[in-house]
């Protein structure tokens, strides 16, 4: 047994090496924030693509974690079977080098498909978040004429990704991010087809955009409906960044996220009065305005 625990030294040496800089950094880091506030006084607004930004923060989190097991653990292994060995704490070396070659490799196998899927699934999510703060940075000059814009709602365990409220209504517009395929055919490549029933891309079709833009504008309209007192009706709209949009049905608003200044413009038989307007501002404001100042605590 002491044996055992003599051939760990190294193992434990690295761990002790790096908690002597990691958590050195941390306490001094918390002695200078020590006994100093946030200037600012109240949340901020939710930012385009705030939830998406938070869950790739959390995915590079995870994916340098693994980066350091798939780092240390192998050296870990060898550098205790190099103890083993120098002071002959094992009889058959050989044996014992194969065991640990096999566990370095099943870690090192697991942990690598492991890191796999969390950058594919990171580079979805910045592909979104780009195009959600494409499609944030176009609506917001619709504050320009008079519309309240907002970002990232909150809602019951999803999020709407921009509310505009203006006097021609209350719009819920839902973006994804599509990568174009890149087979040199020009316009083929760069156009999609809403008919009213679907979203046919270059080489594939989609429907669920077009259900969950219609499904949280109905969500949208009923809590609003409830927290003002009046019948408010949402109108959903769907948002394809970068990509042409042929569509060849006029039932639901759907467009590249462009020139969005039509929905300040917009042709409805719902337009709200300004003091309808505030009231549906004093709620979506409510959800929107919680992100806390970060360097500080207020």
């Amino acid at each position: 047994m002491n044996q055992f625990l003599f051939a760990l030294i190294p193992a434990v040496a690295i761990l002790l090496i790096m908690s002597s800089v990691i958590i050195p950094a941390v306490w001094l880091n918390k002695l200078k924030r020590r006994n100093k506030r946030s200037p600012l006084t109240s949340d901020l607004f939710r930012s385009p693509g705030e939830s998406l930004r938070a869950q790739i923060d959390d995915l590079s989190l995870d994916i340098s974690m693994v980066m350091l097991v798939v780092t240390t653990i192998p050296l870990s292994l060898y550098a205790v079977w190099l103890t083993q060995i120098h002071f002959s704490i094992v009889n058959n070396p050989a044996l014992i080098a194969g065991f640990y070659v096999l566990v370095a490799a099943g870690i090192v196998v697991f942990q690598g498909v492991k890191l796999y899927k969390l950058m594919s699934r990171r580079n979805d999510l910045r592909l979104g978040l780009d195009c959600e703060q494409a499609v944030g940075q176009e609506l917001n000059q619709l504050m320009l004429d008079g519309c309240r814009v907002y970002h990232d709602f909150q809602a019951d365990g999803f999020n709407i990704d921009h509310i505009v409220i203006a006097a021609t209504g209350v719009f819920a517009i839902e973006t994804k991010g599509r990568a174009k395929p890149d087979r040199g055919r020009g316009q083929e490549d760069v156009r999609v087809v809403y008919d009213g029933q679907s979203l046919q891309f270059p080489t594939w079709k989609e429907t669920k955009p077009i259900e969950q833009a219609k499904r949280q504008a109905d969500w949208l309209s009923s809590w609003l409906s409830k927290a003002t007192g009046d019948s408010v009706v949402v109108k959903p709209a769907l948002a394809l960044p970068g990509w042409f949009v042929d569509r060849q049905a006029k039932d639901m608003i759907v467009f590249n996220g462009k020139n969005p200044r039509f929905l300040a413009t917009f042709n409805t038989e719902t337009p709200l009065a300004a003091a309808m307007i505030e009231r549906a501002v004093f709620q979506v404001e409510q959800k929107c305005k919680d992100i806390e100042p970060q360097a500080y605590k207020k």
